[in-house]
């Protein structure tokens, strides 16, 4: 049976427990402030305790976006399959100047538009989550972090089916990777990681307004032009400017080396990235702990 104590004006159960005796939680409206290391285990345990919601949500989340559909899950692929031949026929009539590529334009179009939409569609899923959970936010007493760590199981899943035109690209032309494709796994992570960071508060804001939503899909389509997705990277200012802000331009360029070249040839640029990805990570965790009860008042 879990006790809670109410938070003074809010009308609202705390959600991290001051301590944990004999599988009981007691609640206290200090135990969000706490400080040092306790406040960052008790999240970390409350993460581990909730493992098997998000899997199931994970499960629910991918379960209704393909039921009664048509297709199935060829969906997955028809916007990435799109995308690249209109540029691959742009790229072949010279219309738009790419640049020299590595790979054949397809198989780096391809790949970098499948790590695009992996970044891209984490991060809309996890700024929707919340205000598309109704009740679950205000009325059950959970760590609602969890509804934001699950909502980006369906895009990585939508990322493994388009790993099946890519690879048929990289066949067709007679590309062997190295075995180092092997860590493409670990340098992934940080792209999860920075959606992820950014969607725990982007889902607070978009709770209040809905609008944060609504434009996140504008942003995101200027962001892809703004990364070697589907071109090289810029070498007029001030767009190699822009190129080396953007965060998501190292982590992808990073695994087109990889690919590419079986290394990094940028590994200062890469891990600093790492290191934002992460810091990213903790402080959007951080910030929608701390947020979170007061902004369930609008879901």
């Amino acid at each position: 049976m879990n006790k809670a104590a109410f938070s003074q004006g809010s009308g609202l159960p705390q959600q991290i427990p001051n301590r944990r005796e004999e599988g009981e939680v007691i609640y206290s409206p200090g135990g969000i402030r706490r400080n040092g290391q306790a406040r960052w285990r008790i999240m970390f345990e409350d993460l581990s305790d909730s493992r098997r919601l998000i899997w199931l949500l994970i499960l629910r989340d991918i379960s209704v976006r393909y039921r009664q559909s048509l297709l199935g899950y060829v969906w997955a692929v028809i916007p990435q399959i799109a995308t690249v031949g209109v540029f691959a026929f742009l790229h072949a009539w010279r219309v738009l100047p790419m640049g020299q590529t590595r790979l054949p334009y397809v198989a780096y179009a391809l790949w970098g538009i499948s790590v695009w939409q992996l970044f891209a569609g984490c991060l809309s899923a996890c700024t929707t989550s919340l205000a598309s959970s109704g009740s679950l936010v205000t009325k059950i007493n959970f760590p609602r972090e969890s509804l934001v760590i699950a909502a980006v199981g369906q895009p990585v899943f939508e990322f493994l089916i388009r790993l099946l035109p890519v690879t048929a690209v990289f066949a067709w032309y007679g590309l062997a990777p190295s075995w180092n494709v092997v860590l493409l796994p670990i340098l992934l992570i940080p792209v999860i990681l920075l959606a992820l960071g950014l969607g725990l508060v982007l889902s607070i804001a978009n709770l209040a307004i809905k609008d944060i939503g609504n434009a996140l899909g504008t942003v995101l389509t200027i962001g892809m032009f703004l990364t070697p997705v589907l071109y090289p990277s810029p070498v007029r200012w001030p767009f190699t400017l822009i190129n080396v802000l953007n965060p998501v331009s190292p982590l992808l360029t990073a695994t087109q080396d990889l690919i590419a070249v079986g290394g990094l040839t940028r590994p200062g640029m890469f891990a600093l990235s790492f290191l934002f990805s992460v810091i990213v990570f903790l402080v959007g965790w951080r910030t929608f702990r701390v947020t979170i009860l007061r902004a369930a008042a609008y879901a």
